[in-house]
């Protein structure tokens, strides 16, 4: 589709190599591709991050001018989910919806915590492993709701609506039939894989049970309103996020396409491929109180 993106990035720097559509314009996976994939709005695009079972923690870079998608550095270094058993990396294709946005200043009334300040995030759950990058248009099944220091972090859960499950899973209560044990599997996932770097055992929303579809949609709608508030300040007001983008003409950080190419060349070189340390591969036996 027009928006896709072709980028090809490394998972051993913090290099974006590629981040234009399909007419070659540099675009923002946040802000130029479209949330809504088809004119019912029961389509979503979802940008794909972290392709399933790989460890790279990649992400969009929220405070670079056009939201190029890298790898997360914590203390100088490159970050890699680690391996809880019996899981390899990330056990679903995981990304972002675009043209959404966790408000930190607002209290969501389900959870009684504030949003995380990111695009909500999105785990998709069909049989292909995508490539970082890609826009897949997603049907939303559900969402689990993950409480991470004080903030809601939504993870919806969705399918490539050309997996060939997809017209059989409709809505939250078709995951556990289609896929037996997936949802406990990824309560668990988040409820542990910060535990190898000396974090504790994270908290849920809700008992960790899944919302439905319905509920899903409601929250992605309410986030799509809080980005168009967003996309309503200069700079992104306080947020932090860089907002720059070629096609939102009400934006008060629309720019030209020729500004937008400039900008992804003259920001900093990623440095050097760097060895992807063999630590990468360990298994972590997590045990639960």
């Amino acid at each position: 589709m027009n928006v896709a993106l072709s980028a090809k990035l490394n998972a051993g720097n913090n290099h974006d190599t590629g981040q234009e559509n399909n007419c070659g314009n540099v675009i923002s996976p946040m802000h130029d591709i479209p949330l809504y994939a088809n004119e019912d709005k029961t389509v979503y695009n979802m940008v794909v991050e972290v392709p399933r079972w790989t460890n790279a923690k990649m992400e969009i870079s929220l405070k670079t001018p056009m939201n190029p998608i890298k790898q997360d550095i914590k203390k100088g270094k490159l970050r890699f989910v680690a391996n809880c058993f019996p899981h390899k990396g990330y056990i679903w294709n995981y990304g972002a919806l675009p043209q959404t946005w966790e408000n930190p200043d607002h209290i969501e009334p389900s959870t009684g915590c504030k949003g995380d300040n990111d695009p909500i995030d999105v785990i998709e759950i069909g049989y292909r492993v995508a490539n970082r990058g890609d826009v897949l248009q997603v049907k939303v099944l559900g969402s689990i709701a993950l409480i991470d220091e004080g903030e809601t972090d939504w993870k919806i859960i969705a399918i490539d609506v050309n997996d060939p499950l997809a017209s059989k899973v409709n809505d939250i209560s078709d995951v556990d039939q289609y896929f037996p044990g997936l949802l406990r599997a990824t309560v668990e996932w988040f409820k542990i894989y910060k535990i190898p770097d000396g974090k504790p055992e994270n908290q849920f929303a809700f008992n960790g049970d899944a919302k439905n579809g319905d509920f899903a949609t409601s929250i992605i709608a309410e986030t799509h309103k809080f980005w168009q508030t967003l996309m309503n300040q200069p700079n992104g007001g306080n947020s932090g996020i860089a907002c720059q983008n070629i096609t939102n003409s009400n934006s008060e950080n629309v720019i030209g396409k020729g500004d937008a190419a400039k900008l992804m060349d003259d920001a900093p070189d990623g440095g050097d491929v760097e060895e992807v340390p063999d630590t990468v591969d360990t298994w972590h036996f997590i045990h639960l109180k």
